[in-house]
C-alpha cells in the first residue's frame, strides 16, 4: 500500500510540474519565445509544443492511458535532451533534466501500477 501512495505522490509531482510548464507555453509568455530562439527554434513554436505536451500529460494523468502517456512524454523529453546536446548546454542542469523528469514520470507510474511491476519486476539478477 505504501508503494502505491509514493507512486501517486511522484506522479502528482510530475503532473503538477508539467502542467505548470505547459501553461507557460500555452500562455505564450515571452520567456518561451526567448528560450526557443536561443535554442535555434522559431519563437512561435512554443504554443504547438505546449499542445503536444498537454496531450501527453492528459494521457499520463488518466490511469487507463498512463503507460502511453509516459511513453510519449519520454519521447518529448528525448527531443529536449537532443536539443540541449546540439547547442552545448551544461550536462547536469540542462541535458540531463529530461532524464530526471523521465525518472519521475516512470518511477511514479512503476510504483503505482501493479501491472507494470509484474511486467518489469525489480528483482536481483542471479
Amino acid at each position: 500500500m505504501n508503494t502505491i501512495i509514493v507512486g501517486r505522490v511522484l506522479s502528482a509531482l510530475a503532473i503538477l510540474f508539467l502542467a505548470f510548464d505547459t501553461g507557460v507555453k500555452l500562455a505564450q509568455m515571452p520567456v518561451v519565445a526567448e528560450t526557443l530562439g536561443s535554442l535555434g527554434y522559431p519563437a512561435d513554436l512554443g504554443f504547438t509544443i505546449g499542445i503536444v505536451e498537454l496531450v501527453c500529460l492528459v494521457l499520463y494523468a488518466v490511469p487507463r492511458t498512463a503507460v502511453l502517456g509516459a511513453i510519449l512524454l519520454t519521447a518529448l523529453f528525448g527531443g529536449g535532451i537532443s536539443t540541449h546536446i546540439r547547442v552545448g548546454s551544461p550536462l547536469f542542469t540542462h541535458i540531463l533534466f529530461g532524464v530526471y523528469l523521465g525518472l519521475l514520470v516512470w518511477g511514479g507510474l512503476y510504483l503505482r501500477s501493479e501491472r507494470l511491476r509484474e511486467l518489469i519486476p525489480a528483482t536481483r539478477w542471479a
